[in-house]
């Protein structure tokens, strides 16, 4: 018994049991709990009775199911992409040698750290179709004449929630990849500086190799956060005009809690976790491509 306690293995064990625990309680069974409501007719108040996969074929053929799905992968996609973009640009930037870098880096975390739905609610005034700041400045230079409909319209309303969306998530991405850049020693840059190297080719060849990892364990987490968001899109369309916004976790919260289909709304979120699935793999082979470079045996 005495070995036993003094076993790292077995500490290790038994420190990490209150995590597992809380994992189990507020992770695993929420999830069993809907995976297994999926397959009833289960409605709020009633415990319902199994029905196999009849929920999942009803949303399979469900047009507005295609669409949330539609729209999901495309938001995700879209600002995923465009946040890494511009994330890595401000990223690259903050690592120079600027003046009050430390406030500069302070403001750009701001977006991130406001509350979403007080953001969404900043972003509804900023796409009001009457009263849009936007709007208002265009029309004073003479570019528009009339308001522009941004919440109103499918594809108008799409593309400002993306941008809603881009704002909040930039930070995350710039900071995170700026704490990855200062790691990368300076050596090299100055090695590959003798060697007459462009900015552009110690970019390709020093700095993103090195940041591969990082990139893909930040943008997994990225790709995850904009996936499954809820708050924006219930407070800045929720889900319209027409179901063009909604999104699978809003749509799922429509169903199971405002429509009372508990069945249907758990098969709408079970669906969600392939494509998480999918994102969580990214980050595994992210972490794999960091090991090789510490010069770790993968097997």
């Amino acid at each position: 018994m005495k070995q036993l306690w003094q076993s790292k293995n077995f500490l290790g064990f038994l420190f990490m049991l209150p995590a597992a625990a809380f994992l189990i309680l507020f992770l695993v069974y929420p999830l069993g709990l809907g995976i297994w409501l999926s397959f009833t007719d289960a409605k709020i108040g009633t415990p319902g009775k199994f029905v196999g996969l009849e929920n999942y074929e009803w949303i399979i053929g469900d047009s507005k199911f295609q669409t949330a799905v539609f729209f999901t992968i495309f938001y995700t996609v879209v600002a995923s992409v465009i946040k890494f973009g511009v994330g890595l640009y401000l990223a690259i930037l903050l690592n120079e040698k600027l003046p009050f870098k430390a406030i500069i880096r302070a403001i750009v975390l701001i977006p991130f750290i406001v509350p979403t739905v007080l953001s969404a609610i900043a972003f509804w005034w900023i796409f009001d179709p009457q009263f849009s700041v936007i709007s208002w400045s265009l029309k004073k230079t003479g570019l528009i004449t009339e308001n522009i409909n941004f919440l109103g319209d499918v594809w108008n309303s799409r593309f400002s929630v993306i941008f809603a969306n881009v704002w909040r998530g930039v930070p995350f991405i710039a900071i995170s990849l700026l704490a990855g850049l200062q790691t990368v020693p300076p050596s090299l840059y100055e090695a590959a500086t003798l060697d007459g190297a462009t900015r552009w080719q110690m970019f390709v060849k020093i700095t993103y190799p090195l940041l591969t990892p990082i990139i893909a364990v930040v943008m997994t987490f990225s790709v995850l956060f904009t996936f499954t968001d809820f708050q924006l899109i219930k407070v800045l369309t929720n889900g319209g005009p027409a179901g063009a916004t909604e999104l699978m976790a809003t749509m799922s919260y429509n169903t199971a809690i405002l429509g009372g289909r508990i069945g249907e709304g758990s098969a709408i979120s079970t669906a969600m976790v392939p494509f998480l699935l999918a994102a969580i793999m990214v980050s595994w082979f992210g972490l794999q491509r960091r090991k090789w470079q510490s010069g770790e045996n993968n097997e």
